[in-house]
């Protein structure tokens, strides 16, 4: 591996004052006329209000809201309305390409998505036709980090089984060799990305007196992050050969995609955990179940499944080693309304023209202008 160095109807549009929550005020509809705002999702009641207000600043934006909290926006219905639109507020179950923001046409000006990954957005294709793509890092760190030691401990110890074997009436007599998990304090721990959040887990991690941190990467980090983390950087075939948990914490890219396969999972010991907080691509899933289910590593947690959602089916929920949530790396409230008033200021200054906090391809102003 050399890739790492050493209801309302969701058809119902909400447009101007259709409604309360995205009611934007009469003396701003001539100019907001000119300016539209496709939004894939209902946000939670405060980051409509936010929006309702960023919406009704001067020049105002019309918003066009898909009325559904639980559904994602069809394809065809997203193609149908970004039509003529001057930005699109998405999520991470939108998947904005070329074809999208063609039907969008000259008009669309910016991309914003309430999310940190962007591996569903072709930022490319935006630049090249001159918009404009941000996200929103930084909000969602340490909540982040915190879902990544809960699995840690759900895995290490068999939570989720021990649990379950109750409610199944399977909880007997005390037994010397039942629901005994693998201890973490004095093992090795292993970061593969030591980025903001792969930092603050290590930091969490610190108070578990573990012996020793390594971290692998594209780069070495900061002088300051080694220091604050204590964590030695090493090239990814050590890391997974000598930690006792691996915690994956990598943006999704081409350079690790698949990352850990099959070849990975033989080089880690088989009393070792693998999490999985960053994205489902970086894993070989089918790799992994034959590593759960053969012994070769010790148990798995995983935020991040493929697909999602995942059915109740699917075999890897048939492993009883493997612990799976459904994508709530950042789901708490405070935390999920600070990404998406981010997300909603950065597109509505990219609508208007104005600067982004978050902005990822700043060459494509240059390109509109241009």
């Amino acid at each position: 591996h050399t890739r790492f160095a050493a209801p309302v109807a969701p058809h119902l549009a909400v447009r101007g004052n259709a409604s309360d929550t995205c009611n934007i005020p009469t003396h701003a509809m001539a100019a907001a006329a000119a300016l539209r705002l496709v939004v894939t999702r209902k946000l939670p009641t405060a980051a409509r209000a936010a929006l309702t207000a960023a919406a009704g600043r001067a020049p105002a934006i019309t918003l066009d809201v898909w009325e559904s909290e639980t559904e994602a926006m069809p394809r065809d219905e997203l193609l149908r309305r970004v039509s003529g639109a001057s930005g699109l507020l998405c999520l991470l179950t939108d998947r904005v390409d070329a074809e999208v923001m063609d039907a969008a046409g000259a008009s669309l000006r910016a991309v914003s998505t309430m999310s940190v990954g962007f591996d569903h957005v072709d930022v490319a294709a935006a630049t090249e036709r001159g918009v404009l793509v941000s996200n929103t890092p930084g909000y969602l760190d340490d909540t982040t980090a915190e879902l990544a030691v809960a699995l840690l401990l759900a895995t290490t110890r068999g939570l989720v089984t021990a649990s379950n074997s109750i409610r199944a009436g399977e909880w007997g007599t005390w037994s010397p060799g039942q629901y005994c998990g693998v201890d973490i304090a004095g093992k090795t721990l292993g970061v593969v990305g030591l980025g903001r959040i792969g930092a603050s887990f290590v930091r969490k991690m610190r108070g578990f007196d573990m012996a020793r941190v390594l971290y692998a990467g594209r780069r070495r980090a900061a002088e300051e992050v080694e220091a604050a983390t204590g964590a030695e950087f090493v090239d990814l075939d050590t890391l997974l050969a000598e930690s006792d948990v691996v915690s994956l914490h990598c943006p999704l890219t081409d350079a690790t995609r698949g990352l850990i396969d099959a070849r990975a999972l033989a080089l880690m010991k088989p009393t070792a955990v693998l999490i999985n907080t960053a994205r489902a691509g970086v894993i070989d899933q089918d790799a992994l179940i034959d590593a759960l289910t053969t012994g070769k590593i010790f148990a798995a947690g995983t935020d991040v499944p493929d697909p999602e959602p995942m059915g109740a089916d699917h075999p890897l929920l048939k492993v009883p080693n493997c612990v799976v949530l459904p994508h709530i790396g950042s789901a708490t409230t405070a935390t999920r309304d600070a990404m998406a008033a981010a997300c909603i200021n950065d597109v509505a200054a990219g609508v208007r023209g104005e600067a982004q906090k978050h902005c990822l391809n700043p060459d494509a102003a240059a390109r509109r202008s241009a």
